[in-house]
């Protein structure tokens, strides 16, 4: 078996699974070393189909994503396309990407909701109301149906574009003020934390001194098995936010 990954999530799905050594290409933005791609929104095809891949990994969850997804069809190259949302759907993109890597996919993904059931029986009487950030300008942040506000929820907060049906929303700072979020979250697509500048959100109109916490990009925005360590280090930040 050999296999390609085109984007992030799909490459550290495989590793989940073990079968990461099987992997003989990546997009430039995962982070196991293989041949490399470029990223993730121009890959080499041409390159890629050097490989001679059993199996390509695409994800919709990388906005963009179709364009590659459109030329790996109109030159047959085996692939499949996963397009998560909820942590219900990255349990259903790992059954689908061991399936079709000759994995068993019902017992990884019985063991990806295991992972988190600790978290969901618990019980909160008051939660922190939170706003996360994906993309300063424009503001881009998660709507109901994306996997952070189910963290969130997992850890006694709630998303303040909850009442949002969409997976991603653009909005702008006058809205989340009036939202009234008690802590911001910065986890900007692709920027390392040591990149992220905070100067940015206080020099906005009307900023008041909330508290503002910068969160590791890869644990929060990829929807991969990361997420678990993000839930871990969310529960902890939030455990001091309440203490």
């Amino acid at each position: 078996m050999r296999i390609v990954s085109i984007c992030p999530s799909n490459t550290e799905v495989c590793e989940y699974l073990g079968i990461d050594d099987k992997i003989v290409g990546v997009d430039d933005f995962s982070d196991l070393e293989r041949v490399r791609l470029g990223p993730d929104l121009a890959i080499d095809i041409e390159k890629l189909e050097s490989l001679k891949p059993d199996v390509v990994l695409a994800s919709l969850s990388v906005p963009g994503m179709e364009n590659n997804v459109a030329e790996l069809e109109r030159r047959k190259i085996p692939h499949i396309v996963t397009n998560p949302h909820s942590l219900d759907d990255i349990g259903a993109s790992i059954r689908q990407i061991a399936d079709s890597c000759g994995v068993d996919g019902a017992s990884a993904s019985e063991r990806w909701h295991q992972s988190l059931e600790s978290y969901r029986i618990r019980k909160w009487n008051q939660r922190v109301h939170v706003y996360w950030e994906w993309w300063p300008k424009p503001l881009f942040t998660p709507g109901r149906t994306n996997w952070l506000t189910e963290m969130s929820a997992l850890c006694g907060a709630e998303n303040v574009f909850a009442d949002h049906e969409e997976a991603s929303v653009q909005t702008d700072w006058e809205t989340v003020l009036s939202k009234k979020p008690d802590v911001l979250f910065l986890a900007w697509v692709g920027v390392m934390t040591e990149k992220v500048n905070i100067g940015v959100v206080k020099k906005r109109p009307g900023y008041n001194g909330l508290p503002i916490h910068v969160m590791e990009e890869k644990y929060f925005c990829r929807p991969s098995p990361q997420l678990l360590a993000g839930l871990e280090k969310l529960d902890q930040v939030m455990k001091k936010i309440r203490s």
